[in-house]
């Protein structure tokens, strides 16, 4: 983790320009920040990481009933390998689990070892593939599960 501070907050309309270059950055089929502002009018919990007052990473999840799908997980990429990606996750898992979410759903590609051994040390468990769930490039899709 870095020596800065981080604090973790609901994401906001004026986080999206932020967010939006971070998806652009780091996903090959990126979200646009009109996707984000359709998804934030729905049953869903999108947080930002924040790091002296600037957005470096963000994930979100759609919620229902006692399910949740977490569809977006990014850190920007000068800030990866420091640690934010778990922290985040471990803050959206608590939110979750204080809005009655004990079940909760990803699809990770499968070349994505950082992720998946993030993913796993969290509690995840892989419960199968989604063969070419991906595209650009085509790949397939690991569905992993936490049951909280």
């Amino acid at each position: 983790m870095s020596e800065h501070q981080l604090y973790f907050r609901h994401m906001q309309r004026a986080d999206l320009s932020v967010v939006e270059a971070i998806e652009d950055a780091v996903f090959s089929r990126p979200w646009s920040k009109q996707a984000f502002l359709q998804a934030m009018q729905q049953d869903t919990l999108f947080i930002v990481a924040l790091e002296q007052n600037m957005v470096v990473g963000y994930c979100g999840m759609y919620c229902s009933f006692e399910e949740g799908e977490i569809t977006n997980v990014a850190v920007s990429p000068q800030k990866h390998h420091q640690g934010i990606g778990r922290s985040m996750m471990r803050y959206l898992l608590e939110e979750a689990k204080s809005r009655g979410i004990s079940r909760i759903i990803l699809e990770v590609r499968i070349s994505n070892c950082n992720a998946i051994q993030l993913y796993k040390s969290l509690g995840f468990e892989n419960c199968g593939i989604r063969k070419n769930f991906y595209e650009m490039p085509r790949e397939d899709g690991m569905v992993m599960v936490l049951v909280q």
